[in-house]
């Protein structure tokens, strides 16, 4: 199924919102590559005018993200802000979270952390991203069964395959 719009099992989601969840696994096996791979999203995204939240775990992790970003691409400027709690308010297009994102401020999020946010089911677009690493694809594993939980089935890109 390659789009799931659960506002029928949510009487909280929007109606007209047409929801998209991916989950992307890399064949590399490092953090590098999924960085990349999360800038490669993130600069799809803009291109479609969307404002993306990518949600990480730790500062180290965003000031890495924040670095990708500002060098991404010679041709391109991708303008973010690392955004360190939910009290403070995300003005750029694109916001690195170190808190849960909320759906309204988003069009789409992008999910490195290893917990999900417990209202996944709300936003426009979700996409997971897990390197080929162990304990990072059982974490992926946990988000896609959560997601089945929430009545979605998200459309895999298992890069390994290839």
């Amino acid at each position: 199924m390659p789009e799931s719009n659960s506002s029928s099992q949510n009487p909280g989601a929007q109606d007209e919102r047409n929801q998209s969840y991916w989950f992307h696994i890399l064949a590399q096996n490092t953090p590098a590559a999924r960085n990349l791979h999360t800038a490669k999203l993130v600069d799809k995204a803009r291109q479609q005018g969307d404002r993306v939240g990518i949600v990480c775990d730790t500062m180290q992790h965003a000031q890495e993200l924040d670095d990708l970003l500002w060098n991404f691409s010679p041709d391109a400027f991708i303008p973010h802000s690392i955004v360190p709690d939910s009290a403070t308010t995300c003005t750029d297009p694109v916001g690195i979270l170190l808190c849960p994102p909320v759906a309204e401020d988003w069009d789409t999020v992008i999910i490195l952390s290893a917990t999900l946010p417990a209202d996944a089911d709300r936003f426009k677009r979700l996409a997971l991203v897990a390197h080929n690493d162990e304990t990072v694809l059982t974490q992926a594993r946990s988000h896609f069964k959560q997601l089945r939980t929430l009545g979605i089935e998200p459309r895999v890109h298992d890069q390994r395959k290839r």
